[in-house]
Formats: structure tokens, C-alpha cells, sequence
């Protein structure tokens, strides 16, 4: 059975076109009808994943060509989800590495390729988007062929398969010149290259968890490769932890195999397939499901730490408890508490106080995502400034360091140095990368560029494009100045009026129009020069019975500043806070009466 079987992995930077190539795999394999309908980037199923276009969880297909069963695994392509990559690894034996035919490989792509290498998985080299009119297919070949280099393949994973293909029009070829028609020689490539799953099929059951989700029927699924022996429905089998103790035993209520989009109930899985297992109450990734007789774990790849981390609390505001319905500390915990269960990078932890918890994550992107998707459930919380997390070795601070790709006009690149050098980034690469552009390599510290990106797009006039990855652990790089200017804080409660912000918007930009709810400590709006200001935006004008020679002045405000999570997040002080409810995004003083911002001031200073 398992030599019919290919397990594999589809890995590449975002907007690379992992998921537009699984649509043309799994139409072109037959798995469709004709005349079915079926939405592009069909594995991108979440309501997020959908509206930002990137993929957040890894998910698993599978199709059959010429009697051969291919299991496709569409992974995330953001370095914030890198832990989803890291674990799904280890369901696959072999990996197409997707580049982009005009961005060539890029810092995900570098990550995510030097973890397969380890793993001694066989590579197979897609040089995705050769039909834009800025590809470069043969310089991409030999970036490609140097990263691997340098990640330290063996001389068998250098000699990988190359193909260029069209993702979006469904094609894949060995030579530039050869007949355009479908992805059939990448299929070939896949059975001929892809070794079949090494598997015992006459030993006892044994799968390591790589993947979970709840089902609102079933409750927890269970998903990862079989690595021996085979599981039915209704059988007795236990889950063990990484270090061999017995976490629960349960018998098997479901076993669900992945066949196109479908998650299809099956009898009995097999060595080599990928399925999923439900039944189970505390299981959770990285244990092993195994026969009652097997005594050792499967050992689980080590996860990367997280290096970013934020303070999630109750909605302290005046305006709390008008939109969300899930507003108390319990409620939070109990929502974080289930979210670290399926996703390994997340770690999170108590604080000092009963109604704030630390959670620490991989990235900005990562934790807005987990926040955005709180949101929309209902909840209600204040979210402080993203701050990192440093280590100590040998007496010595260290803080994250990561590798900053950038892509910008020639034009732009005098201020991207500029800004980055101010951010203690140091540059280590510098080349033009044609069409008049330049590619700069950073190697800066997170903290530096935290709330970076938003400037560096209005730097930029929106034509830039930054990639970051960590890199390592170095010695703390000192001060880094961040924002600069001040912000304009509300005086009063109450909603705002037209013509008290068309006097207040001459100290700096507003983010809020006329008739919006305001309470004392809510920021309103962005000073344009140094320290917070303290205004009214609910003073309205006097009347009295006196008329006025001539009209009034027309009150024309300036469109307000929208502030998306994200933005938010990165534009706030440490001793500011997003709040976050399911129809608004606001920020605050973190101590909204004056005289105890004042109290702060004194004792920081």
C-alpha cells in the first residue's frame, strides 16, 4: 500500500502561489467534476486566510494520479506561522520548494528549506510565475541552487529536479521551450524523485500528532502521518507525551482520511497515510497515538521559541461591555488556554495580576491574527505594545536579531538605510536587482522594527517590500528611539462634535470623525510634535442671539487616520494600550485619569 502512496509538502515564500497550485492539482488530477464549481485558492478556507490572501494553517489534500495516492500538504508562507511548517515536516518525505520567477527565494523560503534539509528530505525545485513580464528564470535557478549551498544540502539534495510553471494558468515544464499544456511532468516528478513512505506495516500502531482542531460534534481531531501498523474505528489505543508517560487511553470514534477537499470518514488507516483521529480528550500535538502495547514516544521536532510576546487584559474602559459578550479574565484564559493547545509556537502565562495574561509568539502578524479572530468570537480586551523577549548567556543581555530583506526603488534606498541605521540595523548586502530596483539585506534587532513597517510604506510611497525572519540571539545593540511625537488624549466623555476636532486637527492627525463615542484617556489623535496634549472633542460652539455680519466659517475636517489592528499595535507607547472589541479598535492611555499618568511620568523618570 504505502509504495502507491507520496507524501509531500508544498513550501515557498508568501504570495508565491503555494495555494493557486494546489487548486491546479487537484482540478487537473480529476478530483473535480467538469462542471463543478470551485472557488480559487480552495484550501484557504478561513474567513482570514480569504480577506488577507495568505495562508495561516497548514492543511492537508490529496489526489490520485495513475493509481499513485499524493498527499499534498499547503503550508503557511509567513515566517509568524513558521511552527505550523515545523511540524508538518515531519508527515512528508519529500518537499517542492515554489519560487517566484522575479523575487527569487526569499527569507521564508530560506527558513523553511534549511528545516527540510535537516530532515534529509528530497527537494523538488518549481520556479513558479515565469509568465511575468519581470522573470528571471535562470538567475532565480542559481539563487536557488547557491541557498541550498549554503544551508548545507548533500550532494543528493543538490541534485533536485528543476521545472518552470504557471501556477495561476495550470502548466509545468522541464525546459522553457517545451510544449505548455498542463502540471502532468510535475506529477511525474513527484513519483519518480518522492521516495514512498518508510513505514512498518506489520508493527504496532503508532502516529505522531502534528496538527489539531476541535469539532463542535466530535471534539478534538487528531491529525498526523502512520508510521506503523494500522488503526480501525472502535479501537482501544492510548496517546503518549514526549517523554513516554501515559497521558490518556480512549477508544477510536472516528478515523477521517483527507480525499480532495473532503474529510472522508474511513474503516482502518494505514501505514504511510495521513489521517485524522478523534475520540481523544487531552491528547495534543506532539504526543503519540499508539497500540496499548507500545512503550516509547515518537520524538517530535523541537519548535522554535517565541521571540515576541504581549499583554492581553480585560476591557478597563468606560465603553466596555457594549459590543462583546465575553468580556471577563476567565473567558480570555479559557480562549488562550485553547488556542496554545492546537498551535505549538504560541506560549502563554499568568502575570502578576489575576486579569492580564503574557502571550508570547513568534511575530506581530501571528498574535494580530489571534487577536482579529478573538475579536470577531465576541471578546472584549486591551492589548499592550508588542515588546521582545531577551535571553541571558554568560552574564551577557541578548535580544532577537533578525534578517530583513527589502526590495525598493533606487530612489528610496538612501531613506531605507537611513531609518534602519537609526534602528541599529546593520546592513550586510546590497544589489541592484533590475527594472530599477535594489535588494537590501538588514540584520537588525526586533525591536527596532516593531511599528517600522507602516513608515516604511509611507517612506517608500507604498512601492517597498520587506521580508523579515529571525535570525539568532546577539548582544544587546542599546537605546532604540521609537515614536517620536506624542499623542492627543481626550479630556471628557461623551460623543465627539465637528467643530471642537476642526480645531484640534492643526496639532496633528485625527483618528476619529464627529459623533464617535470618546472617554477621558482615549486617544484621539497623533500629535505633530513632541508630549501628549490634553483636549475637549466634545465642545461644541456657544450660541448666543447676536447675528453675525457675515456666514460662519465652514467646519471641513480632514478624513481621519483608520487605524487597522496591526497599525495599532505598532504604533502605540508602552504605556499605551489597544482596545479591541467586536465593532471597534481603540487606543488609550494605559492609566486613563491624568493625575495618575502624571504619578507614572514622575516615577519613570
Amino acid at each position: 500500500m504505502s509504495q502507491n502512496m507520496r507524501n509531500v509538502a508544498i513550501i515557498a515564500h508568501v504570495d508565491h502561489g503555494k495555494t493557486t497550485f494546489v487548486d491546479a492539482f487537484l482540478k487537473q488530477s480529476g478530483t473535480f467534476r467538469d462542471n463543478q464549481q470551485v472557488a480559487t485558492c480552495a484550501m484557504d478556507s478561513g474567513d482570514l486566510e480569504r480577506e488577507r490572501g495568505i495562508t495561516i494553517f497548514a492543511k492537508c489534500t490529496s489526489v490520485e494520479w495513475h493509481g499513485t495516492r499524493i498527499n499534498i500538504v499547503d503550508t503557511p508562507g509567513h515566517a509568524d506561522f513558521g511552527g505550523e511548517v515545523e511540524r508538518i515536516l515531519s508527515m512528508v518525505d519529500g518537499v517542492i520548494v515554489l519560487v517566484d520567477a522575479a523575487e527569487g527565494p526569499l527569507p521564508q523560503t530560506k527558513f523553511v528549506v534549511g528545516k527540510a534539509l535537516k530532515l534529509g528530505l528530497k527537494p523538488i525545485v518549481v520556479i513558479n510565475k515565469v509568465d511575468r513580464s519581470d522573470a528571471r528564470p535562470l538567475e532565480v535557478n542559481n539563487e536557488v541552487f547557491d541557498l541550498f549551498a549554503n544551508l548545507g544540502a548533500t550532494d543528493e539534495q543538490l541534485d533536485y529536479p528543476i521545472l518552470v510553471a504557471s501556477g495561476r494558468e495550470g502548466w509545468a515544464v522541464e525546459n522553457l521551450n517545451d510544449e505548455r499544456i498542463d502540471i502532468q511532468p510535475l506529477f511525474q516528478k513527484i513519483i519518480d524523485h518522492v521516495p514512498a513512505p518508510v513505514v512498518d506495516a506489520a508493527g504496532p500502531f503508532k502516529m505522531l500528532i502534528t496538527t489539531l482542531h476541535m469539532d463542535p460534534f466530535v471534539g478534538r481531531v487528531l491529525t498526523g502521518r502512520i508510521t506503523s501498523g494500522s488503526v480501525k474505528t472502535n479501537q482501544m489505543i492510548k496517546a503518549l507525551s514526549r517523554n513516554g508517560n501515559v497521558v490518556e487511553t480512549a477508544r477510536v470514534s472516528r478515523i477521517l482520511a483527507f480525499r480532495g477537499l473532503k474529510h472522508q470518514a474511513i474503516e482502518e488507516g494505514t501505514a504511510g497515510d495521513i489521517v485524522s483521529i478523534s475520540g481523544f480528550q487531552k491528547a495534543t500535538v506532539a504526543d503519540t497515538l499508539c497500540d496499548q502495547s507500545v512503550t516509547e514516544a515518537i520524538q517530535a521536532q523541537p519548535i522554535d521559541p517565541p521571540t515576541l510576546a504581549m499583554t492581553f487584559s480585560i476591557n478597563t474602559s468606560p465603553l466596555a461591555g457594549q459590543d462583546g459578550d465575553k468580556v471577563t479574565s476567565r473567558m480570555i484564559w479559557d480562549r488562550l488556554e485553547k488556542e496554545a493547545e492546537g498551535n505549538v509556537a504560541l506560549r502563554i502565562s499568568r502575570t502578576d495580576t489575576t486579569d492580564a495574561f503574557e502571550v508570547a509568539g513568534r511575530g506581530e502578524l501571528q498574535l494580530g491574527i489571534l487577536i482579529e479572530t478573538m475579536r470577531r468570537e465576541g471578546y472584549e480586551l486591551s492589548v499592550s505594545r508588542p515588546r521582545v523577549l531577551f535571553k541571558e548567556e554568560n552574564g551577557k543581555k541578548l535580544e532577537p536579531v533578525e534578517e530583513v530583506v527589502v526590495d525598493v526603488d533606487d530612489n528610496y534606498t538612501g531613506i531605507v538605510v537611513q531609518k534602519m541605521s537609526e534602528r541599529k540595523a546593520e546592513m550586510v548586502e546590497m544589489t541592484p536587482s533590475g527594472q530599477g530596483k535594489t535588494r537590501l539585506i538588514f540584520h537588525a534587532p526586533s525591536r527596532g522594527l516593531i511599528g517600522y513597517h507602516s513608515e516604511f510604506l509611507t517612506d517608500t510611497c507604498g512601492t517597498g517590500v520587506m521580508n523579515r525572519i529571525f535570525l539568532e540571539y546577539a548582544p544587546y545593540k542599546g537605546d532604540i528611539q521609537t515614536r517620536h511625537n506624542g499623542v492627543l488624549i481626550s479630556t471628557e466623555s461623551g460623543k465627539s462634535v465637528a467643530y471642537a476636532l476642526w480645531y484640534i486637527q492643526e496639532r496633528g492627525p485625527l483618528f476619529i470623525g464627529a459623533g464617535v463615542d470618546v472617554y477621558p484617556g482615549m486617544i484621539i489623535g497623533g500629535n505633530a510634535k513632541m508630549g501628549d496634549i490634553e483636549v475637549n472633542p466634545i465642545k461644541g460652539k456657544k450660541l448666543t442671539n447676536m447675528r453675525a455680519a457675515g456666514k460662519d466659517e465652514a467646519v471641513t475636517l480632514i478624513p481621519p487616520t483608520q487605524m487597522p489592528l496591526e497599525a495599532a499595535l505598532s504604533y502605540i507607547a508602552d504605556d499605551e494600550l489597544v482596545e479591541v472589541t467586536p465593532k471597534h479598535i481603540r487606543l488609550r492611555k494605559k492609566y486613563l485619569d491624568a493625575n495618575e499618568r502624571r504619578k507614572f511620568e514622575r516615577g519613570r523618570l
